[in-house]
């Protein structure tokens, strides 16, 4: 597989991984806001499953647009995502559920998902590109 399809592949895949990642933190915090503990306890395991696939996808994804890094935009959107992380992570060491570092961590995550969102759609068209030339394989002059 050349290195384009790679890149391209990875670009694709964090879109589920974000929109489950997303759905799984917003899912994890109303059930933490039941009584039920086998429910929350169900959506944190997948949300951290599924979080961990997207951070390593967002890692590859970093390193193949490295060049690009010199935007304040993505920066900030990089400080966001660490954010999470870290804060993600943070949350296996202490009781996340209500806790004010569960929270703020269900509020950055919220704020890094418009950020995103912002990210993915400025960029619509490189996917759109992508898929014809990767998937259906025509080349750009054709589309």
């Amino acid at each position: 597989m050349d290195r384009s399809r790679l890149i391209y592949l990875t670009d694709l895949m964090l879109i589920p991984a974000f929109v489950l990642s997303l759905y799984t933190g917003i899912e994890l915090h109303l059930a933490g806001h039941g009584t039920d503990h086998e429910v929350w306890h169900n959506w944190a395991a997948f949300h951290v499953i599924i979080s961990l696939l997207f951070t390593l996808l967002t890692c590859v994804h970093i390193k193949s647009h490295w060049k690009r890094y010199k935007r304040l935009a993505i920066q900030l959107l990089t400080i966001a995502f660490l954010s999470l992380v870290i804060t993600g992570i943070g949350l296996f060491f202490i009781h996340g559920a209500n806790s004010p570092l569960g929270i703020f961590h269900y509020q950055n995550g919220l704020i890094a998902s418009i950020f995103i969102l912002l990210h993915v759609f400025k960029r619509k068209q490189f996917l759109i590109r992508g898929f014809t030339f990767h998937v259906l394989g025509k080349r750009h002059a054709e589309i």
